[in-house]
């Protein structure tokens, strides 16, 4: 098989947060992969210009919060964003340079290992399951309520390429008042109207979805009222919850029927639009054509 797919040489690095330098504890968040240059160029074989360059971080930040409660993801997911534009825009440029310029001190890179990849996407993806992500009985056991909603609303935006456009777990305290623990997941601004999405897992048996139902419809008011003082632009806040039927809200279980249309029309009585994942690939694309990409 190797014959007709040859391999490519490349060179991956893992990206690790450190919070604390003396310590030394880390957890790898990241891979940069790039593939060996080709050709007859002069100088060193370390001062060659590698023909592509892929980064990529985890989508679960849970370990980093695990061994830092206080890590700030969104700027870690910036961080991920500013690499991949500035490798985009200067893909000749000096890697090591880039990489030095863009990372925070708690972010270190190991040394570069030799890799031999069918491709770049390819190789990453072996990269992120074999470094970065967790195991996978531990995958599974994340990948519902709030976390398998976002990772839909991450995958659908990555996929119209417009993810790194958005903004990332955008304080509330910022339109209601200090103090205010709220975060709204993702926003974009087209023009003079402002979309932000929440991921709102209503899952039977998780109490803490109905209470981020009523935390956001709460908030609402507040926040759209803050926007238009703030911005000078109106609020369009969108929730974005699981199909009934994937969680079983049917008529053939009248108990968790009624919870599910509870937390749907608590917020919707709050003027919060109200979406299924299943709705997020006419988001993406909406979101991509307001964004011009």
């Amino acid at each position: 098989m190797n014959g007709i797919y040859p391999r490519r040489e490349c060179e991956f690095q893992l990206l690790r947060y450190v919070p604390d330098a003396v310590r030394n504890e880390y957890v790898h968040i990241g891979v940069i992969l790039r593939e060996a240059a080709t050709g007859d160029q002069p100088g060193h074989a370390a001062d060659r210009i590698p023909e592509r360059v892929e980064v990529r971080f985890t989508r679960d930040w849970r370990r980093v919060r695990c061994l830092d409660p206080d890590a700030d993801t969104a700027l870690l997911e910036g961080m991920e964003s500013e690499l991949r534009r500035r490798l985009e825009e200067e893909p000749r440029g000096r890697l090591m340079k880039i990489l030095e310029e863009s990372l925070s001190l708690n972010v270190q890179m190991t040394e570069p290992k030799a890799y031999l990849a069918e491709s770049l996407p390819a190789g990453m993806e072996e990269l992120m399951r074999l470094y970065v992500e967790p195991p996978s009985r531990e995958r599974a056991a994340r990948t519902s309520g709030r976390a398998a909603i976002q990772a839909r609303m991450r995958a659908e935006f990555e996929r119209a390429g417009v993810w790194d456009l958005l903004r990332k777990r955008i304080a509330a305290s910022a339109y209601t008042r200090p103090g205010d623990p709220l975060r709204i997941d993702l926003g974009y601004r087209p023009n003079g109207l402002i979309r932000m999405f929440h991921a709102v897992s209503l899952e039977p048996g998780v109490a803490a979805g109905l209470e981020t139902a009523k935390v956001l419809a709460f908030s609402a008011a507040a926040l759209r009222s803050g926007v238009e003082r703030v911005e000078k632009a109106k609020l369009e806040l969108t929730a974005v919850i699981e199909p009934a039927a994937r969680l079983g809200a049917t008529g053939d279980d009248p108990e968790r029927l009624e919870m599910y249309r509870f937390g749907v029309e608590t917020m919707e009585e709050h003027q919060i639009r109200v979406l299924t994942t299943s709705d997020m690939e006419r988001v993406a694309e909406t979101a991509r054509r307001e964004l011009r990409v």
